[in-house]
């Protein structure tokens, strides 16, 4: 049966319900999304989809709530809030209305179910403090979320709905963006394992354009790399590639003697005709050829080692 009417609850709202609602509303575009708690549109039927509200977790009712007792947890113990219960069981079919490739959908699922949808099932659910989520806790997206509810002083009737029908499309960027980009990293990945194996002992691996390139060197153990070069427009890059995501430690710098220098004073310093610009924290430098900066990353290897 078609599904007429997409049903969570009026009053606030939180990141899971308003994130599942992202979710359902692209699946089921032609649904009424109703927030009530009127017990009537509670009522399991085949033409609803219920969420974050219902007390009941029930896939086949197409009933989707987390707070009742016992709540439904994850394979490993974790609780699900509402959103993790919505990606669970739509997650691959709003991949696929994406148009993420079909190979892709099962490991972007696990990826953002991950990355994105855990976190804030944890949050919603006091499994996690907000202080671990990063030391601006005030900035995590469900606090974003709050922030876009109504002062505590409006008055209006139709505040709260008015406030979540206007959030839901900054939300669903967030989705569409997280999802875009876990996708092109997918894409990324296959590009970079070709560059690693066509460079093979090389310590410089030559991109053909800038991209995600840490999970494939991490994936094969690609250690003896030490700097990327790639094009940007009309010029060519010099990067240095980081130890870890968390840190700005790399496994080379570039030679301390280009550092802040540009155009002719770093061309007489490196010694290469076209060299443009070199970062004074030592990571990027930029040379208006290939031809220039892959001289630029012969020197910048030989003072490395």
């Amino acid at each position: 049966m078609t599904i007429t009417h997409l049903v969570t609850h009026s009053g606030g709202f939180h990141a899971d319900e308003l994130l599942s609602s992202v979710i359902l509303t692209r699946l089921f575009p032609k649904a009424e999304l109703k927030r009530t708690r009127d017990h009537k549109w509670l009522a399991p039927a085949d033409d609803k989809i219920i969420y974050d509200v219902g007390g009941d977790y029930n896939a086949d009712a197409q009933v989707f709530d987390h707070h009742q007792r016992p709540s439904p947890l994850r394979e490993d113990g974790q609780p699900f809030s509402s959103f993790g219960l919505i990606w669970a069981h739509y997650g691959h079919q709003y991949l696929t209305s994406l148009d993420v490739p079909a190979d892709n959908i099962e490991a972007i699922h696990v990826a953002f179910d991950r990355k994105f949808v855990l976190p804030i099932d944890l949050l919603d659910n006091g499994a996690m403090e907000p202080s671990v989520a990063g030391p601006l806790s005030d900035l995590t997206l469900p606090a974003f979320f709050e922030s876009l509810k109504p002062v505590f002083d409006d008055t209006s009737p139709t505040a709260y709905d008015d406030a979540f029908f206007a959030t839901l499309p900054i939300a669903r960027s967030f989705v569409e963006a997280q999802i875009g980009n876990i996708t092109a990293k997918a894409r990324a990945k296959n590009i970079v394992m070709e560059a690693i194996a066509k460079a093979g002992a090389s310590p410089i691996l030559e991109l053909p354009m800038g991209m995600p390139y840490g999970a494939a060197l991490d994936e094969v153990g690609a250690d003896h790399m030490l700097f990327v070069v790639n094009p940007r427009g009309e010029d060519w890059t010099l990067n240095g590639i980081k130890l870890s995501k968390d840190t700005f430690d790399q496994r080379a710098d570039l030679p301390a003697a280009w550092a802040g220098l540009t155009d002719a004073a770093l061309e007489d310093a490196c010694g290469v005709k076209g060299a443009k610009f070199c970062h004074n924290a030592l990571f990027i430098a930029v040379a208006d050829s290939r031809e220039a900066i892959m001289k630029m990353a012969d020197l910048a290897v030989r003072e490395a080692r």
